[in-house]
């Protein structure tokens, strides 16, 4: 949690003068051409056909950035700034491609249909701030193309039928509700479960009265919940990433961390110490087996992996918290 507070830096798009709007261009299409051939080359092997589709679209990329570039020099000189989606607020983080391989077809699809998206974002958003004809006229002209670029199912050879439209905008729909709800819901579970474990235990173990653990669970739950939902609201205004409301993703993050703290907190409301820790253990292993399933289930993280991730992690904090309690 303490991470998204103190990382690096990053700046508003609307901060930005038209110069480093130019090279934050510059630059994501020199990306997203490296990004293309290395998809081509993922998937030559086994889909040559569509790996010809990414070289295409690798040199559809190129094009654009030579035409940013001419536009650059004409401007401003040869020397463009050094600056990349990872200084500006809002970007999607992309995994390099040997991070997400093998590759499959429908996987490099759904990451290309996300990387036209966001550019198309970005232009429409870089479009209103700038006051140059010239780079308005070149801006505009590239959100029209990444808006205008046929389908990319129908470049890969897939025939869109009714039915196939359906199933895209259902995807569509459901892509949009686990990027406003789910992500940060999931997010938040995970901190207010986890990170509140080993609190919540140890004063549990320190003094053995439930009123006062209670009251520690009571204050790290909502102490957290607030943190983090006000963290989520203001690290993405969903502009370039299309995650959706700042206030809704807020809201699920910082609810959901505080219902994953009291889950485990409210049962030492029960005066019986042992009673109400045994329930409490009991809650917290529902709790991380939940979060398990949820990453499986919308994430789709490997069952096996979530659960080695969350719940081994998870009992080694709750291990620290006792430890600690009974030190």
């Amino acid at each position: 949690m303490l991470s998204r507070f103190f990382g690096h830096r990053r700046h508003d798009l609307p901060s930005l003068s038209e110069q480093q709007i130019l090279a934050l261009a510059i630059s994501s299409e020199e990306d997203d051409a490296r990004i293309y051939l290395a998809y081509a080359d993922g998937l030559r092997d086994d889909f040559p056909q569509s790996a010809k589709v990414f070289e295409d679209m690798a040199e559809e990329e190129n094009s654009h950035r030579q035409s940013l570039i001419d536009l650059h020099q004409q401007r401003f000189g040869s020397q463009i700034p050094l600056i990349r989606r990872e200084h500006v607020k809002g970007y999607l983080e992309r995994k390099p491609d040997w991070l997400v391989r093998p590759l499959g077809i429908d996987k490099v699809r759904e990451m290309a249909e996300k990387m036209e998206e966001q550019a198309y974002r970005f232009y429409t958003e870089a479009l209103k701030l700038v006051r140059d004809a010239s780079t308005r006229k070149l801006l505009g002209d590239l959100a029209i193309a990444e808006k205008a670029h046929e389908s990319l199912a129908h470049r890969l050879g897939i025939e869109h039928t009714p039915d196939a439209v359906q199933r895209d905008e259902k995807q569509t729909e459901r892509r949009q509700f686990i990027l406003t709800y789910i992500q940060p819901g999931l997010a938040g579970l995970m901190d207010g479960s986890v990170s509140t474990l080993a609190p919540i235990f140890a004063a549990a173990f320190a003094t053995q009265d439930t009123w006062q653990t209670f009251l520690v669970g009571l204050s790290a739950s909502l102490g957290a919940g607030i943190s983090m939902g006000f963290t989520e609201a203001a690290h993405d205004d969903g502009k370039l990433s299309g995650r959706g409301s700042p206030l809704k993703r807020g809201l699920a993050n910082g609810l959901m961390t505080a219902i994953g703290g009291l889950g485990h907190a409210l049962p030492y409301l029960i005066p019986d110490f042992w009673t109400a820790t045994t329930i409490a253990a009991l809650v917290v292993f529902v709790e991380l087996w939940a979060i398990a399933y949820i990453q499986h289930r919308f994430m789709e993280t490997p069952f096996f992996r979530a659960a080695i991730q969350v719940v081994l992690g998870g009992s080694l904090v709750l291990a620290t918290g006792i430890l600690i309690g009974n030190a």
